[in-house]
């Protein structure tokens, strides 16, 4: 006998759980690659996000807390990726003037130039594995196919 929940169930189709195992079949093994090829430079996907982030900001800085919710990680998982990069080299932790408990992530010298000397081994990465194998078409339609997930989740990012 059914349960109410198992009859309310709307469960994938034949196309639709093709296309969501087709998409965390290709988000799993090209994070894997892209990671892979950052690798040789000691650096995984998690600090080269970070440098990224840090890299745009203004003044080469953010708020730890604002560092934490644009890599989508824990504070707690943050500050200890951040430990690991203060230790490399990479970052450093500034005291925050206007708020004594803040603390800001800083990109160093040492972290920007090594941005300068991954980044384009990085993007040559994505190509070679993501954009090269893809039409303009099929990345208009991508993009737009998933513009609505994106805005839908990050949306809800606050009440996760």
């Amino acid at each position: 006998m059914e349960t109410e929940t198992e009859t309310a169930t709307r469960w994938l189709n034949n196309a639709e759980q093709c296309a969501w195992r087709t998409h965390l079949e290709v988000s799993r093994l090209l994070m894997h690659q892209l990671e892979k090829d950052l690798q040789p430079f000691g650096l995984t996907m998690n600090d080269y996000e970070i440098l990224v982030n840090l890299s745009e900001s203004e003044g080469q800085r953010m708020r730890m807390s604002d560092l934490a919710t644009a890599t989508l990680q824990s504070k707690s998982r943050l500050s200890h990726q951040i430990t690991r990069m203060e230790n490399a080299g990479l970052v450093r932790r500034e005291n925050c003037e206007s708020d004594r408990r803040g603390l800001y992530g800083v990109l160093t010298e040492h972290g920007a130039e090594t941005m300068r000397k991954v980044a384009p081994h990085h993007v040559a990465s994505v190509r070679r594995h993501f954009m090269d194998l893809l039409t303009p078409e099929a990345l208009d339609n991508l993009h737009t196919a998933l513009t609505p997930v994106a805005e839908h989740l990050r949306g809800r990012r606050g009440k996760i």
